[in-house]
C-alpha cells in the first residue's frame, strides 16, 4: 500500500480545511495510506517534506498564499514552487502541489470549494500524485 504525507499549511484555516477534505477523499478512494502534518505557513512546506522524504511514497502540499501590497507574495510563491519541484526531482518522489495562489480571498475560496462542478486544488494535487504512483511506463 502506498503511503502519502499531506503537508497542510493552515494559515487560512477555512481554505486549507476544504483542500484537506477533498485531498483525503481522493486518496482514500484509491486506498492509499495517508498521514497529515499540519504546519503554520506555506514557507514551512519544503522542509516538512524534506524531513519525511524517506518515509513516504509521495506527498501532497496544501495551503494558500494571497497577494498583498508587498512583493512577499511573488517571492514566497516562487521559492515555494521551486523548492517543491527540486525536492520531487532530487528524490524521485511525486509531490502534488495543492497550494493556491490567489489575488484575493474570494478567488481562494472559489478554488477550494467542496462539492462544486470543478475539482478543488486539493483533489487536483492528489490526482497528480495518484497518476504518477499508479501509472508506470507502458511497453510499446
Amino acid at each position: 500500500m502506498k503511503k502519502i504525507l499531506i503537508v497542510n499549511s493552515n494559515y487560512y484555516k477555512e481554505i486549507s480545511n476544504n483542500l484537506l477534505l477533498n485531498t483525503k477523499k481522493k486518496l482514500l478512494n484509491v486506498k492509499f495510506k495517508i498521514s497529515i502534518l499540519s504546519i503554520p505557513g506555506a514557507f514551512e512546506i519544503p522542509i516538512s517534506i524534506r524531513r519525511n522524504i524517506n518515509k513516504f511514497d509521495g506527498f501532497v502540499a496544501l495551503g494558500c498564499i494571497i497577494k498583498g501590497q508587498t512583493p512577499h507574495f511573488d517571492l514566497l510563491s516562487s521559492s515555494l514552487f521551486n523548492s517543491i519541484l527540486s525536492l520531487s526531482i532530487k528524490y524521485n518522489k511525486p509531490i502534488g502541489n495543492g497550494v493556491i495562489t490567489a489575488l484575493n480571498l474570494n478567488q481562494a475560496k472559489q478554488r477550494s470549494k467542496i462539492n462544486s462542478q470543478k475539482p478543488n486544488k486539493g483533489s487536483e494535487a492528489a490526482h497528480a500524485v495518484i497518476s504518477i504512483l499508479k501509472n508506470g511506463p507502458k511497453k510499446i
